[in-house]
């Protein structure tokens, strides 16, 4: 049983992070030197860690709970 738990805990970790560095490497693509002002290149960078770590894990908690969901479905007819 902990050994499930743990493996669990260990997807979810890895789950987040390839997600949060998809969403960065997505958000690179953009040009947000359009919005920033002159001198708050540290704010826009760390805005953009933010709305990376935001989508990254939004995505991965849909993956992952779409995941689940095909999962628990057998269930459903037992």
């Amino acid at each position: 049983m902990f050994q499930e738990i743990g493996l669990n805990a260990g997807i979810t970790l890895v789950s987040h992070f390839v997600f949060i560095m998809l969403a960065f490497r997505a958000l690179n693509a953009l040009r947000f030197e359009r919005f920033i002002k002159a001198n708050h290149v540290r704010e826009a960078q760390v805005l953009l860690l933010f709305m990376a770590v935001g989508l990254g894990y939004l995505v991965s908690s849909f993956f992952l709970s779409l995941v689940q969901a095909a999962l628990n479905l057998p269930k459903l007819f037992l």
